[in-house]
Order: structure tokens, then C-alpha cells, then sequence
């Protein structure tokens, strides 16, 4: 455990001298949990950059956040899927931040699985912490999907987390909220092109309504890159430009 943890500590630090910023999470659309879940047998390696698009009106910047996550996939079943991973998350202020690791885990069904036109379900949970009320915001959803002809996949959920975390910018509970999200590959344009909107509720500094497109480059590489916009500007903080780096081992 200790060596998988340096090891995890020296990729962070050099991703974090070419990148700048990252920040990765299980498998999601833009900002939210998606229904997709790790294959089998394999592991996934996600570098997301979240970075501010404006300064304060005193002309200071708020930080920038990087989190570099490995995603494993664990059960063999076509019906039913699971995966978990590990996140190492700070921001830019703070790269020496004492609790920086984060864990995530799913379990699904695919679309169809359950009965005929049965939609896609997932249960999961991520930002699973360590430091007690601070950086334990133990998010807990439920969503499901469903891929329409033409217009695209809709998926729906709720979440939960840690209210002594997640609050407003009065300082009260705000820790629940809708999951929405739409996606779509644009087959009319290339395969290898992918678009999506998705939305998380409450006035926490999880909510957020985030656009994103991604493309292909070979079967285990993506890129993604998308405009975050926070719910409310004092829990957020000023809008952000995400660039998010998806890599599939083997």
C-alpha cells in the first residue's frame, strides 16, 4: 500500500509539472457520475484540469484544482458491473494538503439488462474522505439512463452527502440535489466525436451546470475539454475551463 501510494504521489507530481491542474473522479460525464462503468480487467487513468476563467474584482485569482484518479473494474458479469478507484485531489494553494486522498466506488446494470428497453442504473458513491468533517463529503446517488434514437442518452439521479461539508454560502445544509445529464456521440459528424451537458443541484460547492466535448484519439485515449458553471459563486468560486484526459489500460 505504501508503494502504490508513492508511486501515485510521483505520477500526481509530474502530471502536475506538465498539466498544471488535474482532476479526475469514477466514471462520469462532464462533472457528474455517469451509468458507465469500468470494464472488467482493466484500469483507467483520469487527468482533469479545472482552471479559473476570471480573477476576483481585487484582481486575485482563486485556486485552480488537480486530481489524478485510477479506476479499476471489478466484477466479470454482463449484467451487472462494478467498479472503484482512488483519487489524489488538491488544489493549487495547497499542494501539501494533508488529506488529498479520496476514494469512489459503483455498482450498474446496462441498458437492457433487467427486461426488455430496461434503462441503464447505477448506485455509487465518491469524495469518500478521510478527514473527519472536512474533506469526508461521502457523496452517496442513484441514477439511470436511457439511450433515445437520435436524441441521445438522458440519464437522472439524486445524490447525497456529508452536510457538515456541504453547505451554502450562509453556511447552511445544502447537501443534496438532482443529477441530470445529456450525451451524445455525434455519429453524423465521426465516431470519435462526443458531446455533453450535465447538471448537479444545491448551492454547495459541488453544484454546477457543465458543458463538454470529447474526442477519440484511439480506442483508449479522450480528451476533454468543457466550461464549469458553479451554482453559486461564493461555494464555487468563478467559472472554470476543464480539460479532461482519459486513459484505458490494457
Amino acid at each position: 500500500m505504501k508503494m502504490t501510494m508513492k508511486i501515485l504521489s510521483l505520477t500526481t507530481a509530474l502530471v502536475a509539472m506538465i498539466t498544471g491542474v488535474a482532476l479526475a473522479t469514477p466514471s462520469t460525464q462532464v462533472w457528474i457520475p455517469s451509468t458507465d462503468v469500468q470494464a472488467f480487467g482493466t484500469a483507467h487513468l483520469g487527468i482533469d484540469n479545472y482552471l479559473r476563467v476570471s480573477k476576483n474584482p481585487d484582481g486575485s485569482r482563486q485556486p485552480n484544482t488537480y486530481d489524478l484518479g485510477l479506476t479499476f473494474g471489478l466484477l466479470p458479469f454482463e449484467k451487472l458491473q462494478m467498479e472503484a478507484g482512488v483519487d489524489y485531489m488538491v488544489n493549487a494553494t495547497s499542494p501539501g494538503d494533508s488529506h488529498p486522498f479520496y476514494l469512489n466506488v459503483k455498482l450498474a446494470t446496462p441498458e437492457g439488462s433487467l427486461f426488455g428497453y430496461s434503462p441503464a442504473i447505477a448506485v455509487g458513491a465518491y469524495n469518500i474522505g478521510f478527514k473527519e468533517d472536512v474533506s469526508d463529503q461521502n457523496i452517496v446517488y442513484g441514477l439511470v439512463a436511457k439511450t433515445l434514437p437520435v436524441v441521445g442518452r438522458l440519464s437522472a439521479g439524486y445524490f447525497v452527502g456529508n452536510s457538515a461539508v456541504l453547505n451554502d454560502a450562509s453556511g447552511e445544509n445544502d447537501n443534496h440535489g438532482v443529477l441530470l445529464s445529456w450525451d451524445r456521440t455525434m455519429s453524423e459528424i465521426s465516431d470519435k466525436l462526443w458531446v455533453a451537458v450535465d447538471y448537479q443541484g444545491s448551492d454547495s460547492f459541488m453544484g454546477a451546470l457543465n458543458f463538454g466535448v470529447s474526442w477519440a484519439f484511439s480506442k483508449n485515449v479522450s480528451l476533454l475539454v468543457g466550461y464549469d458553471i458553479y451554482n453559486s459563486s461564493v461555494t464555487g468560486g468563478k467559472n472554470t475551463f476543464t480539460t479532461q484526459l482519459d486513459i484505458n489500460f490494457p
